[in-house]
């Protein structure tokens, strides 16, 4: 039997949905290594012991793997933002292969060869337009930066190779500002202090406009030296268009409150998708990778097969991004979504992009999309891109019931994913294509876009 605080000199035969590596002792009981990869002999310490499993803490690298790289970013393993860091982008890319096509076969029960291989980017690196921050005090020195995984450390951060660069001078300056002035922090040595005023900076940036927004998110509308905090981004970063005060008075791990005051500039920036124009305020979704975000919507737009005289339904429209895309060569697109304010930044997204041939509706899918068909109206295409959990069973039932002749499966979950094509499967539907797009570089994340067809 496995011992706790042993060391065990171990071959690493596959990679678990997280990216650690995974090996067999006596062939048949899996101990979970994190860092280590496929085909690397370790020497680990086992820090945990399950009934059925173990946890391995790597102690040493005895045969390591060819495609093992030195990581770039110094605090990587600290933060747990970027897990497959150690690993060649292009191995990246396969073990994301292969987490969905294990998905696909194990748990859709469906033919693994469906599956792609995964859209990678060119460019790996400073993908993300949107980063926020928590600002703290530990052991009375201040720290911006990124939470340790299942904990309050905040882990300092100077520079994060994922992030745009601008959030690298943003950090710097605003760290210069609160030392300056002596503000403090909401979070002090993991706790919160209702004294404290600093809960959160965040930065997004438009990578088509250029066009940068700074948040400060506080405990309260106080607000100390901002005059000098708006001269300090004024002049230091380009691009700026909006400096913006989120106030968050509530005792919660919910970064962002309500109310929103803009300090200087406009509340919103913009960026393009495709050729579509989005206002972005604090508060809007936009995809945090829009470079990747073009391919993933340009081939839900491709599997759609839109001749101009379609009608789709877009259910979990969010703020109407997939449907505006659908709408280029639709007759006609009902996006449905069951948050009010993603719904009105849906129909401010169409009237500014000029587009009259979408409506839009708030509600649950499984009922709204029921309620449409007993109105008259019949899609001939069914997209859905829902959250982690996927798709609830009503709205898969209530889809198979539309006869649409092509069905789209956005999905962020390829376990969720498989889940739900073995239930559309089992409804009349065949799964034709699963299409992995690395939205996510450096992390065990991978989005799928799949095409299933009705079967006549």
């Amino acid at each position: 039997m496995i011992e706790k605080n042993k060391e065990y000199i171990l071959d690493i035969i596959s990679q678990g949905y997280e990216g650690e590596g995974i090996a067999k002792v006596n062939d048949t009981f899996p101990v979970f290594v994190e860092g280590a990869l496929k085909g690397e002999r370790v020497n680990a310490r086992i820090v945990k012991v399950k009934k059925n499993f173990a946890y391995g803490k790597l102690v040493d690298i005895i045969e390591p793997s060819s495609e093992r790289c030195e990581a770039k970013c110094n605090i990587h393993k600290r933060c747990g933002g970027c897990k497959l860091q150690h690993s060649t982008y292009n191995e990246q890319l396969n073990f994301k292969f292969e987490r969905v096509k294990d998905c696909i076969s194990k748990i859709g029960k469906l033919d693994e060869g469906i599956v792609k291989f995964p859209l990678g980017m060119k460019e790996p690196w400073r993908y993300r337009n949107k980063v926020q921050l928590p600002i703290g005090m530990v052991n009375g020195e201040l720290k911006i930066g990124f939470f340790a995984p299942r904990s309050h450390e905040i882990i300092d951060m100077e520079t994060c190779l994922i992030q745009d660069e601008v959030a690298d001078k943003v950090v710097q300056l605003t760290r210069e500002w609160i030392k300056k002035n002596n503000i403090k922090p909401y979070n002090v040595d993991g706790k919160y202090d209702e004294s404290g005023i600093l809960r959160h900076v965040m930065i997004r940036r438009g990578f088509k406009t250029d066009e940068v927004m700074v948040v400060l998110v506080t405990n309260g509308a106080k607000l100390p030296n901002k005059d000098e905090f708006i001269k300090l981004m004024v002049d230091n970063i380009p691009g700026i268009k909006s400096i913006v005060q989120n106030i968050n008075s509530k005792p919660t791990n919910v970064i962002l409150g309500q109310e929103c005051i803009t300090l200087w500039g406009e509340p919103t920036i913009s960026d393009y998708i495709g050729d579509f124009k989005f206002n972005i305020s604090p508060l809007s979704f936009f995809q945090v990778n829009p470079i990747q975000t073009e391919v993933l919507y340009g081939k839900a737009l491709e599997y759609a097969e839109l001749s101009g005289d379609e009608t789709v339904f877009d259910a979990y429209c969010g703020t109407g991004t997939i449907t505006l895309f659908l709408s280029q060569k639709a007759k006609k697109v009902y996006g449905v979504e069951i948050i009010p304010q993603a719904i009105e930044n849906a129909n401010i997204n169409a009237k500014e992009n000029n587009v009259d041939n979408v409506e839009f509706f708030v509600g649950e899918s499984e009922i709204v999309i029921p309620d449409l068909i007993n109105k008259g109206i019949k899609a001939d295409v069914v997209v859905v891109d829902p959250p982690r959990k996927g798709c609830d069973v009503k709205l898969l039932n209530a889809i198979t019931n539309i006869n649409a002749e092509r069905i789209v499966y956005v999905s962020c979950d390829p376990s969720t994913l498989a889940r739900d094509l073995a239930i559309l499967e089992e409804n009349g539907y065949k799964t034709t294509t699963v299409q992995p797009v690395d939205m996510f570089p450096h992390t065990a994340h991978i989005e799928n876009v799949a095409l299933l067809v009705k079967e006549r």
